[in-house]
């Protein structure tokens, strides 16, 4: 179940800000996560304006909501989930395609995702996003990759750059897997966590969900895949190189 947004509203004026900190540096921000703890921890571990020069604007927790803020506040940099409640972040990177575009004042997305997995940061990077960044990332390198997109370069954390490489060099459609369509974005998160050996209270925490919910994601899993028991699912998503 999504959680409720705090603040679907834009927090900040409309147009850009003069650089005020002391980096002579200035970054108008908007956060697209669909919990809120989370973006509440990202708030104030970048959001410190004065030392950091990131001015969180905005905050939302779908789709529908992230399009109309980011439309409102008109950010330099949107730090974009990949899992999101109405189609994801791909889906927030196709309706704001004209904003990307913009020749004066283009809003560029960067992807922050528990997901360190192929298909989806070759899907948001495809979709117009900039670069693509694990939440394990520091806030430091967090406010130095968003000052990075902003100026226009690309910004990866270490080796994920080499799926989009692999992708963008080849000619050749990825096959269509049509197991994994049978899941949804969360199942597949949770499908990953479990193949790499995580126990469910480390998943739960991992991806700010309850046990009982992991539980159920697992499950839903099993039964999708036709499998018995998490070493059947271990085995089945080494195969496919997920792990």
């Amino acid at each position: 179940m999504t959680e409720p947004t705090d603040r679907t509203e834009p927090t900040g004026r409309t147009g850009r800000t003069e650089p005020t900190d002391r980096t002579g540096r200035r970054a108008r921000v908007v956060l697209v996560d669909d919990h809120r703890m989370f973006r509440t921890g990202v708030q104030a571990e970048i959001g410190r304006t004065e030392s950091t020069g990131v001015e969180v604007v905005g905050e939302a927790a779908d789709v529908d909501q992230a399009v109309t803020v980011i439309k409102a506040t008109r950010p330099e940099v949107v730090l974009l989930d990949v899992h999101l409640p109405g189609g994801g972040g791909v889906e927030v990177l196709r309706r704001s395609a004209a904003l990307m575009s913009d020749a004066e004042n283009p809003v560029r997305f960067l992807a922050l995702s528990v997901s360190d997995a192929a298909e989806d940061v070759i899907g948001v990077i495809r979709g117009g996003a900039r670069g693509y960044v694990t939440k394990t990332i520091t806030g430091t390198d967090l406010v130095d990759s968003i000052f990075r997109v902003q100026d226009g370069d690309a910004v990866f954390s270490p080796r994920l750059a080499g799926f989009v490489l692999d992708a963008f060099a080849s000619t050749d459609a990825p096959p269509v897997d049509e197991d994994m369509d049978r899941l949804t974005q969360r199942e597949r998160e949770v499908l990953r966590l479990i193949a790499r050996g995580y126990a469910y209270k480390e998943i739960a925490k991992q991806l700010f969900i309850s046990v009982k919910t992991v539980e159920s994601h697992v499950s839903a899993v099993l039964r999708k895949l036709q499998l018995s028991n998490r070493h059947e699912l271990t085995r089945w998503a080494t195969a496919r190189r997920l792990v």
